[in-house]
């Protein structure tokens, strides 16, 4: 069984049995979107939490 099934497998079981097309459709954008990050962040790198701060340091209003 290929990864995208298992994870979609693995998501349909832990959803409850009244969840909707929508609730499904859902999580499987959530699960798609983190997946893409960690994939750019795999091939572009990432920084650490510590750095994201400093970056956005400039952006709060004080």
């Amino acid at each position: 069984m290929s990864n995208v099934k298992q994870q979609v497998q693995a998501l349909l079981d832990r959803l409850p049995a009244t969840c909707s097309y929508e609730d499904v459709q859902y999580h499987l954008y959530v699960l798609e979107k983190i997946e893409n990050g960690a994939q750019r962040a795999r091939r572009e790198g990432s920084i650490s939490h510590l750095q994201a701060e400093k970056r956005l340091q400039k952006w709060r209003m004080k």
